[in-house]
């Protein structure tokens, strides 16, 4: 039964960078957190952000600045992002560094010993702070030791091991808490809170293989969906261009690997020929030489380009011109040449491809293919901004979605990087959401006339009880279907359809196809009735949430005909800003989502052409 004193005022869902910075700002302004993470805090999926942070620190006198680094932002996500938030991320980003820099991460540095910055994706400045490649890791294990501060303090408790199950709102739609289960005994509970976080990250086990965690399954956003937060841009999938296959997930190839020098190429051949800009046709590069493919199309950036843009021409070399290494879907990137001090920068990235392809990508180039990478679109996100183009830093809706009480930030949220992310920005955007939403919440908390402590125990013994009821249904069910294959048929037609090229007849397959997994998990039979830890129990739930997701990403993408950013359909080449300059919101119903449409954002940089030449 769920306790009428004595409920923290704030909970925060997710262990990554977003709910760690999340509740670091929370716990500075005296305010205690419950803190629940499906793994522990140190295995999150935020480790796995190798290449670096972005910041405009311009140690090197290029001539970089905050402005410039929110301008590329806001082209490299083809002007669908609502830009105050996106200039404040750029403005803090130096800060943030610093902040990063004192907290003890080792950042890599000059011979000088001042931080290294390298070139990433979409940008022709060295503006991504980076610890070797390993960045992702340095950076949470120095936000959990400032948590653990905090917890020695008594302001946090962790609950880890926990799978967030729903929220708790009351008659008027306020958010009170939510109800989460102890993965070792599937026994769900109430918990009361002022405001809840969710900084689950993102949704890519709809996708089967991908570059995420597999707890990165979204199904904690698609039990908030389904309660009313609404879901926006769920049709922008990025696609990593740079990535092996596994048996049970694809690992990710850095984009460091490229900054620092890395080249894309396949075996040139002269015989074949490509249709360039000018509408001329060209050969494929000259018979026994490399290709070097991104460097002939993008002369500027070369390897650099967005990887919207790099994921299409290995698409492109692949599937149009035929050109993939030995008829498969692969295409090499090449170290070899890269000398061997910056190589060292880059030694936790060449030790995995070495590990799962028991080659040394020293000696020999590395076999790469694009692979589902991050979700855009995620949980609706609000925020207020001042007259000046900023984020209000007073305001108590920064993060906060469209029910009162529940704010989202990192990869669930939808904002900070519109249709196509800029690589290494990432790592920043979550942990600017954190430091804007956190203290948003406790001033929202702090202005409500009643709070969660003072709510009757029967709100959530009501929740506590239904999801024990839900758990117990589920168990139940022995239908012939195995939700493990309904996931593998899923994540199937997910890749297959809504990949880095999409037209309609496919997503209307798919559609149709996900309307029919979702009849049949119906008729699922839960492979374990273990009344202990029981994965494939919790398992059917996620898969519920997991299908819903889907039919969002789906139906967005049906609907927009248009190509901008990661969203590209050959039938509809150009970015449509006369019909589809606007975010795409998703409403749940019993019949699938509802989608509606709201302006952006375009207030400080009016659109203009997003060309690399």
């Amino acid at each position: 039964m769920a306790q009428a004193k004595g409920g923290d005022p704030v909970v925060v869902v997710g262990g990554g960078l977003a709910g760690l910075m999340t509740t670091i700002k929370i716990c500075e302004m005296g305010v205690p957190v419950k803190l629940f993470s499906y793994v522990p805090v140190k295995r999150s999926h935020s480790v796995c952000a190798q290449g670096g942070i972005n910041a405009a620190v311009n140690t090197r006198g290029e001539g970089d600045s905050p402005e410039i680094h929110f301008l590329e932002t806001v082209k490299g996500g083809d002007f669908l992002g609502d830009q105050p938030l996106i200039r404040g991320m750029c403005h803090a980003a130096p800060g943030i560094i610093h902040l990063m820099d004192r907290m003890g991460v080792p950042f890599s540095r000059t011979v000088e010993g001042h931080l290294d910055f390298r070139g990433f994706g979409g940008t022709l400045f060295h503006r991504t702070a980076h610890a070797g490649a390993t960045t992702g890791q340095q950076l949470l294990y120095a936000l959990d030791e400032q948590v653990r501060r905090f917890e020695a303090k008594g302001l946090v408790e962790k609950f880890e091991m926990w799978e967030f199950l729903g929220l708790v709102k009351d008659e008027s739609g306020l958010v009170r808490g939510i109800v989460a289960m102890d993965l070792r005994d599937l026994k769900p509970k109430a918990f009361r809170a002022d405001a809840v976080f969710l900084a689950t990250g993102g949704i890519g086990l709809i996708y089967g293989k991908s570059t995420n965690s597999v707890v990165c399954n979204g199904s904690a956003a698609g039990a908030a969906y389904r309660q009313g937060a609404r879901f926006a841009n769920g049709e922008f999938i990025q696609i990593h261009p740079t990535a092996i296959p596994g048996e049970d997930k694809l690992r990710l190839i850095s984009e460091s690997v490229r900054a620092e020098g890395g080249r894309l190429w396949v075996p040139g051949d002269s015989n074949k020929q490509y249709k360039a800009e000018d509408g001329t046709m060209k050969p494929c590069g000259k018979t026994g030489e490399n290709w070097y493919f991104c460097e002939e199309w993008y002369p500027k950036y070369g390897n650099l380009m967005p990887r919207d843009i790099v994921s299409r021409a290995i698409h492109r070399i692949v599937h149009e011109l035929g050109m993939g290494l030995d008829g498969k879907e692969a295409v090499y990137l090449d170290i070899r040449h890269v000398p061997p001090d910056r190589q060292k920068e880059l030694e936790g990235v060449l030790d995995i491809y070495r590990k799962f392809m028991g080659e040394d990508p020293r000696k020999v180039p590395m076999k790469i293919y694009p692979a589902m990478h991050y979700s855009m679109g995620g949980l609706w996100a609000g925020y207020t901004r001042t007259a000046d183009g900023f984020v209000d830093a007073n305001a108590t809706n920064n993060q906060m979605s469209n029910l009162p009480g529940l704010f989202i930030v990192g990869e669930a949220d939808h904002q900070y990087h519109g249709a196509n992310r800029l690589g290494a920005n990432s790592l920043l955007s979550c942990i600017y959401a954190g430091m804007i939403g956190g203290p948003s919440a406790v001033r929202y908390a702090r202005g409500l006339a009643k709070k969660a402590a003072d709510l009757p125990a029967s709100l959530f013994d009501a929740e506590e009880k239904r999801w024990t009821e839900r758990l117990e249904t589920l168990k139940k069910m022995s239908g012939p279907e195995n939700p493990y294959r309904l996931h593998q048929e899923l994540a199937e037609t997910m890749s297959t359809y809504v990949g880095i090229a999409r037209d309609n007849p496919g997503l209307a397959a798919a559609e149709a196809k996900i309307r029919d997994y979702a009849a049949r998990w119906s008729r699922c039979g839960v492979p374990d009735t273990a009344a202990g830890p029981n994965q494939s129990l919790a398992f059917m739930n996620q898969l519920d949430n997991m299908l819903d997701l889907a039919r969002i990403v789906v139906a967005g993408a049906l609907a927009r005909n248009e190509s901008r950013g990661a969203h590209y359909k050959p039938e509809f080449p150009k970015r449509d800003d006369a019909n589809w300059l606007k975010t795409t919101i998703a409403d749940w119903t019993p019949d699938g989502p509802k989608l509606s449409y709201e302006k952006v954002d375009i207030s400080i940089l009016p659109p203009v052409a997003r060309s690399y030449t």
